[in-house]
């Protein structure tokens, strides 16, 4: 099988393409195929994506260990997802499987040759990492949440579930390349709802306590999480057990001026 055909078969973004091509799959040579998988650690916490993934090769005749190899590399903050993307070139994988923006701007600075494909991308237009979506160009193509457009409904929702609030917050991340137009989004959502929009910032989870702190401070009835690999995935139960223990402390404040 040509490496493009691989490569056009794993691009979730070109089913059409892959449908084409579904009868060449079944006719496997010897070669074993290497891709990279480039994921925000611990990965522990993608083992169920991982697994799915594997599937869907299997599903397509691709079974790690026979006809496939994968290399998988996790990292614990942008710089060093930087590093493990161009050690992932550097091992001449065919591909370079990125979840989100995060991952999808590391690999990009690797390499503008070896395709990209990514699986929950928030603004992949927004970010410029790719053209367009029907038209995506460059090496880098994949599956959008649409997160930037959704934003401005989800601002919406909030405010419904919490009529009478005034202020809300949103926990972003500078080092997350499709935050920016997703703060964008909500800024002008909560200007066209009357509401003061607070942001407070992480570039890890340990910044994820004094973010919580300052949305406190600052007063707001109800948050907003931008969704990334760290602020989603990286450590799943943390912004819920923040966000109950803030809660708690207010209402504990609220009962005792009462």
């Amino acid at each position: 099988m040509r490496r493009r055909d691989f490569i056009v078969v794993f691009g979730g973004a070109v089913a059409s393409a892959s449908l084409c091509r579904h009868e060449a799959m079944g006719q496997q040579t010897s070669k074993a195929h290497r891709i990279g998988y480039l994921g925000f650690a611990p990965a522990a916490t993608s083992a169920t994506r991982v697994e799915a993934f594997l599937a869907g090769l299997r599903d397509l005749g691709y079974v790690e260990g026979k006809n496939l190899v994968v290399e998988f590399r996790w990292g614990n903050n942008p710089d060093q997802l930087r590093e493990l993307a161009a050690e992932l070139v550097l091992s001449n994988v065919e591909l370079i499987f990125s979840t989100s923006s995060t991952e999808v701007g590391a690999a990009r600075q690797a390499t503008t040759t070896i395709p990209i494909v990514f699986a929950t991308h928030a603004d992949p237009v927004g970010t410029g990492h790719v053209a367009s979506l029907a038209r995506p160009g460059g090496n880098i193509t994949g599956l959008s949440v649409l997160q930037t457009d959704l934003t401005a409904k989800a601002i919406e929702i909030l405010k419904e579930a919490v009529p009478l609030a005034t202020r809300f917050g949103i926990l972003s991340s500078p080092t997350v390349p499709s935050h920016q137009p997703t703060v964008e989004a909500a800024r002008a959502a909560a200007e066209k709802l009357g509401l003061a929009l607070h942001t407070a910032i992480v570039e890890s989870t340990d910044d994820f306590e004094a973010a919580f702190a300052s949305l406190e401070r600052a007063g707001v009835h109800a948050f907003f999480v931008a969704a990334s690999s760290l602020t989603v995935r990286s450590n799943p139960t943390l912004l819920a057990d923040l966000a109950l223990k803030t809660a708690c402390r207010r209402c504990s404040a609220r009962e005792t001026m009462l």
